[in-house]
């Protein structure tokens, strides 16, 4: 549908528009009255009409369908569209110039489980605990329209309409207006390669699908028809960016999207997001989570690449994960190899044209550590992914002593990419994150919960182990408490990270992106880690011993009362200390 309708009634005609290449006869609904629409060139078709609420009838189908572009959904996915007008909201931050990525910190929240109310509205009401904490980048996952009240966002089917019961539209936008208030970034979780379940009816309208992913039909990106599918995900793409005011987008797993063009709809998106940052004047930032370890997705067009800013890397929290809990089962098997940990700090990518026991295969592209700048690649030690995929959704504060949480948040925060947590990581909450929906259909529903009961049960884990996703308590269970913050124990975690984040903006050497500057040293055994950054060093102790490291220096951060002597240092079991070299300016130049 054209942007130009109001989100209130009004008596004043609009053009209404739709994509349906292949049908003969198309109708809308438009506050209960049918309107014919008039066929248009490559396959759209246009009806001037009055109203606010419309569906679209296709051929002799009864059931009106919501708008493949809806802007808003206030009944739910299945029901009619609603006009929504962008011009009419009123925006503050006129003179928010963006954040660029390099240097920043990203935080990761789910809108449904950051507060209790679970609204738009309500995390705009914690944002002072972000500003406090030292982040700039906001990371929400998915907002669009899903079936259901609850969930994780990634079933969404509807991509440009804000969850009604997170707040809708306008909530959404007060939130992005509200975080540049703060000087926050915001960045949005997009989800291009499928669609969800319940509710996605692109195909009724045209060849939106070719094929599957893991989790449903993927879209037609170079088959038949495949242009206007490209559009479709290019302008709402732009849309969140231009409209919503977001400063980027998250694009989940695009090692799912098949595309064999010459030019792949990656390239596409990165240099239209890049001439309309141009338009904006501001920084615009595309990242993706990509299982290819490609450096090319992260490399620039003018070199080859498809231009997008940043990649996740998995292969580094792999690596660490290993390293803090012993966990090799899975895909964590390959991390276990001695030296893994040092690898992945070094050159982002641990499986680089190697072999990978868990794919039974080769894996994976060298980066060339002398151009690729580390800002490109995202480092954490937990996201949503690693906590929720897991059978109780247990955090790894559920795991692992405050010591070992502790000597992971150092090394993210001391790595030379770019470093994001997940919400309420930064306080060691106690409360898990698992898996939940709310499909309504109860068939659905009962194939969810007996798919995600099957899965763990080849793991040994018993069908009463893993919490019921559609059980409103597994929703509640994974909302943050925001007494723990305060509490023995939760305190101190917290007054580490945004001590860890202040010396990040306060020492150059930390931010410094220049991979091939890098040095770890580590134990035969792994048991402990120097890492070089400059005139600092971060020397970690995972092991169960006290050991004695060869680092010196004025201690900026420390966690277990490490001794700092003349010439080394002596780390307790599971501790760490970041030093400044008293021959720091020698060793950074």
């Amino acid at each position: 549908m054209s942007g130009d309708a109001g989100s209130h009634r009004d008596n004043h005609a609009r053009a209404f528009t739709v994509w349906a290449p292949a049908a003969d006869r198309v109708r809308i609904q438009v506050d209960g009255v049918v309107h014919d629409m008039t066929p248009t060139a490559g396959g759209w078709w246009r009806s001037d009409a009055t109203g606010t609420d419309y569906a679209f009838l296709l051929d002799d189908d009864a059931r009106p369908l919501p708008d493949p572009r809806s802007l808003r959904q206030p009944n739910g996915v299945h029901e009619a569209s609603r006009v929504y007008d962008h011009s009419a909201f009123a925006w503050t931050d006129q003179a928010w110039t963006g954040r660029q990525l390099p240097g920043g910190v990203v935080y990761e929240l789910h809108v449904g489980t950051f507060t209790e109310a679970g609204t738009f509205d309500a995390v705009a009401d914690r944002l002072g605990h972000l500003v406090d904490l030292g982040v700039t980048h906001v990371e929400l996952l998915p907002v669009n329209s899903f079936d259901g009240t609850a969930g994780w966002g990634y079933d969404g089917v509807l991509w440009g309409a804000a969850h009604e019961p997170y707040g809708g539209p306008d909530g959404l936008k007060r939130l992005v207006d509200a975080c540049h208030a703060r000087g926050l970034a915001v960045l949005l979780d997009v989800v291009y390669n499928h669609l969800g379940p319940s509710g996605a009816y692109l195909d009724r309208f045209g060849p939106y699908f070719a094929g599957r992913t893991d989790w449903g039909a993927g879209l037609n990106l170079d088959g038949p028809g495949s242009d206007e599918v490209r559009r479709y995900v290019i302008d709402n793409a732009l849309g969140w960016l231009r409209d919503f005011h977001f400063d980027g987008l998250r694009l989940d797993a695009v090692h799912a999207l098949v595309d064999n063009r010459a030019v792949h709809l990656l390239e596409d998106l990165s240099a239209e997001v890049d001439a309309l940052s141009a338009a904006l004047n501001r920084p615009l930032t595309l990242i993706a989570e990509s299982d290819q370890n490609d450096p090319k997705l992260v490399t620039t067009r003018d070199a080859g690449g498809y231009g997008l800013h940043a990649q996740w890397s998995d292969d580094l929290h792999h690596a660490l994960h290993v390293r803090l809990t012993g966990e090799t089962t899975g895909y964590y098997t390959d991390f276990a190899e001695p030296g893994a940990l040092a690898k992945t700090l070094r050159e982002a990518f641990f499986h680089a044209g190697t072999w990978s026991s868990f794919r039974s295969r080769g894996h994976g592209r060298p980066l060339d550590r002398r151009v690729a700048p580390g800002h490109r690649f995202l480092a954490y030690v937990q996201d949503h992914d690693q906590i929720g995929n897991r059978a109780t959704g247990d955090r790894l504060s559920a795991t692992v002593s405050p010591g070992l949480l502790a000597c992971g948040a150092a090394v993210v925060f001391c790595s030379p990419f770019t470093p994001m947590l997940f919400m309420g990581e930064e306080w060691a909450a106690e409360t898990p994150w698992q898996f939940f929906a709310s499909f309504p259909d109860p068939e659905l529903a009962e194939a969810v919960r007996t798919g995600r009961r099957r899965e763990f049960a080849r793991h040994g884990w018993g069908e009463t182990d893993v919490p019921d996703p559609m059980d409103p308590a597994t929703v509640a269970r994974s909302r943050l408490d925001w007494t723990e913050p305060g509490k023995p124990g939760h305190r101190e975690i917290l007054g580490l990270y945004r001590t860890l984040i202040r010396l990040r903006r306060e020492h150059p050497d930390l931010t410094d992106p220049r991979l091939d500057r890098v040095v770890v040293e580590t134990a035969a055994d792994d048991a402990w880690l120097v890492l070089h950054r400059g005139g600092l060093r971060l020397a970690c102790n995972f092991g169960a011993k006290p050991v004695e490291v060869p680092v010196a220096g004025e201690v900026l951060a420390s966690w277990g009362n490490p001794a700092v002597g003349e010439g080394a240092t002596a780390l307790p079991a599971e501790s760490f200390v970041l030093v400044a070299t008293r021959c720091g300016a020698a060793a950074a130049s």
